[in-house]
């Protein structure tokens, strides 16, 4: 049951251009990238914990690939897999010493995602942070599908 919706406005395209974020950065860029984020999701502050945590997009969605170093996408892979903070961390020491062409070598990460992904990493962290969540589950599928199978049954 949904309590409560609202939208933040976060997107890794604007951390990426603000921070330089496409390229190989230090760690205190990254800490400033994520005080930023953090900032900007003070909307989330103070919640409760959640039960469960499901995430889905396509950071996410290439996160858990390269996890399970996909070299093919494969969505019944990515679907309900679990990904947790240690993950998370080690995924983003990676991209932050990489620019976005070595990333693109990185098995399981989209090439389109290359640029953007650090970025992406780095709000799914801060969320998991903020909601006092040390894992999540993946969504592969889009908030449609859940839509559909919560009135007409999975």
């Amino acid at each position: 049951m949904v309590d409560e919706r609202f939208s933040v406005d976060v997107g890794a395209v604007r951390y990426t251009e603000r921070f330089g974020l496409d390229r190989a950065v230090s760690a205190e860029v990254l800490r400033e990238a994520m005080t930023a984020i953090s900032a900007d999701l003070s909307r989330l502050d103070g919640r409760p914990v959640p039960d469960a945590l499901v995430a889905m997009g396509g950071a996410v969605t290439n996160i858990t690939a390269v996890m399970h170093s996909l070299a093919t996408y494969d969505p019944t892979v990515v679907q309900g897999s679990v990904l947790d903070r240690a993950e998370i961390d080690r995924q983003i020491e990676l991209y932050r010493s990489l620019d976005a062409d070595a990333r693109r070598a990185i098995v399981g990460l989209q090439p389109k995602r290359a640029e953007v992904i650090l970025a992406g990493a780095c709000i799914v962290r801060t969320v998991m942070e903020k909601l006092g969540k040390q894992r999540f589950t993946v969504s592969d599928r889009g908030l449609r599908h859940g839509v559909l199978a919560e009135r007409f049954g999975d």
